[in-house]
């Protein structure tokens, strides 16, 4: 972690000190990796468990019979929209209203129109 001290105030620098401290006397409160990677082997192995019957091979979690897996996170999202706007000149074009608008809407709206006068009207 490269934080580049040439561009910060005294103030910053006061103040980066102070919390570089607090974090410093936070990890230094904590015990060793070591000795609670052990505490947990010597838990597991006296209830009768095995490291890797609780977390798998490699320190992963076993995947438990009768669940599925979970669905890794790529991103965020949203579901399909029905389309809330539609083009009078070629009614193909439509827009949900979600991202940026299509050239056909903005070049309506920069005439003068209003974005209401092109919603699809539920009947």
């Amino acid at each position: 972690m490269a934080i580049d001290l040439t561009a910060l105030s005294p103030k910053e620098l006061d103040n980066l000190i102070a919390e570089a401290k607090r974090r410093k006397t936070v990890l230094r409160k904590r015990k060793p990796i070591a000795a609670i990677r052990k505490r947990i082997v010597d838990f597991a192995t006296a209830e009768g468990y095995t490291i890797e019957e609780l977390f798998g091979a490699g320190g992963r979690a076993a995947k438990a019979p009768g669940r599925k897996a979970a669905k890794k996170a790529t991103g965020r999202k949203l579901g399909k929209v029905p389309p809330k706007y539609r083009n009078p000149a070629n009614p193909s074009e439509t827009w949900t209203g979600r991202g940026k608008q299509p050239r056909w809407l903005a070049a309506q709206i920069a005439k003068g129109k209003k974005l209401e006068d092109f919603l699809i009207r539920k009947k």
